[in-house]
């Protein structure tokens, strides 16, 4: 399982924690200065210093850094928005050939969990996905599950707020059989913020990133 991680020192212990047996956790780190990297290796993951910043920058280096026998592998939030024990759902059908990208669809799990303005931009992301694609997806996929060697050999480019909406669109034009399932999602863990709608600069940013990957 792949977390990428930018200051999560708050979420990632009971995170961890709850990882299902046979799960293994790498943490690609994106230059955290709130102790997440000691705090990542307390709890038994692998941690992988990532100097580019970017969500997609963090994602590949823990793709690259994912051990090829493993062949499925998930990527998720270390925000603690989502529960791990959810993870065998994703990759399941990925590791019985059912599907070749397993997409977490978020469901709140409670009122607040998942701010308005958040839900209406994705909503309009997944609304020109499914126009543009044909496929039947609903969410950018935050969490996710699907083979490392197929991913990577995708060739993403983003390796901003991007990559979400790149991979989503490749995999389609691809052909890869894509599945959406509904997930938990509950409020970020205390003391963590939002890299995009915590701040203006942040989801101004996330804004241009997806911008440029429709644009291509």
């Amino acid at each position: 399982m792949v977390l990428p991680c930018l200051n999560e020192a708050a979420a990632l212990p009971a995170l961890l924690a709850r990882l299902p047996r046979g799960y293994r956790a790498i943490v690609a780190d994106n230059g955290s200065t709130d102790g997440s990297p000691e705090v990542a290796r307390a709890g038994g993951a692998r941690v992988v210093e990532v100097a580019q910043r970017g969500y997609g920058a963090a994602v590949h280096a823990g793709l690259l850094a994912a051990d090829p026998a493993d062949g499925v592998v998930c990527v998720m939030d270390a925000d603690g928005s989502f529960d791990p024990a959810q993870l065998p759902r994703l990759a399941d059908p990925v590791r019985a050939g059912d599907a070749d990208l397993a997409c977490g669809r978020r469901r709140p799990a409670t009122a607040g969990a998942w701010p308005l303005h958040a839900r209406l931009g994705n909503a309009v992301l997944a609304r020109r996905i499914r126009r543009e694609t044909g496929v039947d997806v609903h969410d950018i996929a935050p969490i996710r599950a699907a083979r490392r060697d197929a991913l990577l050999g995708l060739g993403l480019r983003d390796r901003r707020f991007g990559y979400p909406l790149e991979l989503l669109l490749s995999a389609a034009r691809d052909g890869w059989r894509i599945v959406e399932l509904d997930v938990a999602y509950h409020p970020r863990a205390a003391g963590t913020r939002s890299k995009v709608t915590g701040t203006v600069r942040g989801t101004l940013g996330a804004v241009a990133d997806m911008r440029a990957v429709l644009a291509r």
